[in-house]
């Protein structure tokens, strides 16, 4: 009975999402440049701000920030609501310019400001992390939560755990590869809205829920859990926490700032969106859906913790189980089907933007901008369909090696540094700056990089490490970048571009007016955020 609701609830939704997204999209031309990637310059707020969240709502925060939170408890909810601070940001100084511009990638404002090379470079770059770093993740925490969720070991009636992880992976990855490369940008987008209606109302479920299994009145439930392990109710981090408090205003939130202001398959929404106005109310609706995802992301892995390690349900439970156990504990074996898909679109939502962004990066800034630049639209969506079906084999053969990492969250913003922090210094002086010449950039993002490689890679092989002395590894991102903007900055005073002062032309693509209500909308959402902290904060934790 339990397999017969949760494969019929299942396969319902999953088909439901299917049909009613071919249908929205049946008419629209994916066979175009912008039809693919910009899905016509058509996306109105709602519809961007949805799929902004459940982009960014993947297994790895489902999985790996309630498994954090099982661990350390309110603290880590700095991943979220420091969203809020960042979108504000981009809505109202990056996005505008971006708009301006008429982009469809980041490298592609890298070469209006500097030039070619800048732009390979930053291309090259973002490929890397995606395929090698982003993308392995997102099918394995993505795998690792619907085998937690619905005991795919027994559904599938295979003995090892690898195996059932492989064959996950790989259905994941094949209907993810379905949708970004046929589908386009506007079939991913609208895919996102549904199963983001699903996923917000499941996701709060789970914590209702949970605190009713604690008990029958759930602000007692939420009471009596804040006052059996009030070190979990903390939203300031100590010094043992991987993220201290302090380091939320160094690299934490530079990482923040170039994921929701320069990662590619993030941005690349607001790039299609209809006009300025509809591409601000959706950053800022999203802000404000940001404010709301502690209680899914965070609340449920605290109440896990105290269900299973303090009151002994399942003690040793490791901390990437916890939300998969979590589910499987409270929720109606008949409504299991609807969060496995719920999640299954979280995951998808995540891993075909990704794939989509690739293809985007690859057809437009390699395939026509270096191979074949007198290439067609239908040359260039053939060649990236080809290079995202590879790079999906890829992801697919490489997730399954990532089971060996305790925490899978803490590693996938750990590896964020690498590229996020050299990038963002680039796109911030781009902007911002108008006099440095490329030859800055290039030998920034040389020297930027190549710090923060050698410090993950080689300083570990030699005994020492330059994040240690600087206090923390946030601590030291945030030095590669200030140094990085200081260099470029200098320069530019030094020996400033030989053609003049950077001059950013509009490129008439969309309305440039701004969102009338942008302003008091971020004021409003900042100050919750605020109160938010103060409420659960205590500071003591920093003098231990």
């Amino acid at each position: 009975m339990y397999f017969g609701w949760l494969f019929g609830s299942f396969v319902f939704w999953t088909a439901f999402v299917a049909l009613a997204t071919w249908y929205i999209v049946r008419r629209d031309d994916a066979s175009t440049v912008a039809g693919l990637f910009l899905a016509g310059r058509k996306l109105t707020f709602p519809v961007i701000a949805g799929s902004l969240l459940l982009t960014d709502i993947s297994a790895i925060e489902l999985v790996g920030l309630n498994g954090d939170a099982f661990d350390y408890g309110l603290s880590v909810m700095c991943w979220e609501v420091m969203c809020v601070f960042v979108l504000v940001i981009f809505a109202l100084f990056l996005l505008p310019r971006y708009l301006k511009s008429g982009i469809t990638t980041i490298p592609e404002l890298m070469e209006l400001r500097f030039d070619r090379t800048t732009r390979v470079c930053c291309n090259l770059l973002l490929l890397f992390a995606y395929i090698f770093v982003f993308l392995p993740i997102v099918l394995y925490s993505g795998a690792q939560a619907i085998n937690q969720i619905v005991d795919m070991k027994s559904l599938t009636g295979f003995s090892s755990d690898a195996a059932v992880l492989s064959f996950t992976v790989v259905v994941i990855g094949i209907i993810g590869a379905l949708y970004a490369i046929k589908g386009g940008l506007k079939s991913v987008a609208v895919s996102d809205t549904l199963n983001g209606i699903l996923l917000l109302g499941a996701g709060l479920l789970i914590p209702f829920l949970a605190l009713k299994y604690v008990d029958a009145d759930i602000f007692t439930a939420l009471t009596t859990i804040r006052a059996e392990i009030p070190a979990h109710f903390n939203s300031i981090a100590g010094n043992d926490n991987p993220t201290p408090f302090p380091t939320l205003f160094c690299g934490v939130f530079l990482i923040h700032l170039f994921y929701w202001g320069g990662y590619q398959h993030i941005i690349q929404r607001t790039f299609a969106a209809k006009n300025l106005r509809h591409g601000q109310g959706g950053a800022l609706m999203c802000a404000g859906l940001k404010i709301l995802s502690p209680c899914y992301l965070v609340l449920p892995g605290i109440i896990a913790y105290y269900l299973f390690e303090h009151r002994g349900l399942q003690p040793g439970l490791k901390q990437i189980q916890a939300y998969g156990s979590l589910v499987r504990l409270v929720l109606p074996s008949w409504m299991t089907g609807f969060f496995a898909a719920a999640v299954l679109g979280a995951v998808l939502s995540t891993f075909n933007s990704v794939l989509n962004s690739c293809c985007t990066l690859f057809g437009v800034d390699l395939y026509r901008g270096i191979f074949r630049p007198n290439a067609s639209d239908r040359e260039v969506v053939r060649a990236s369909s080809i290079f995202g079906w590879l790079i999906a084999l890829g992801a697919i053969l490489s997730a399954p090696l990532l089971a060996k990492y305790p925490s899978i969250f803490t590693y996938a913003k750990q590896m964020d540094g690498i590229y996020c922090i050299p990038l963002l210094a680039l796109i911030l002086t781009g902007l911002f700056n108008k006099k440095a010449p490329a030859v800055a950039a290039k030998t920034a993002l040389a020297l930027g990089l190549g710090s923060i490689v050698f410090e993950y890679f080689v300083a570990p092989h030699f005994g020492f490490s330059l994040a240690q002395k600087c206090g923390h590894l946030y601590y030291f991102l945030a030095i590669v970048f200030w140094a990085m903007v200081f260099l470029i900055w200098i320069w530019g005073i030094v020996s400033p571009r030989k053609e003049g002062a950077w001059i950013q032309r509009d490129a008439h693509a969309v309305d440039l007016r701004q969102w009338k209500y942008t302003v008091p909308a971020a004021a409003i959402m900042v100050a919750i955020v605020f109160a938010l902290y103060f409420i659960f904060a205590d500071f003591s934790v920093l003098a231990e």
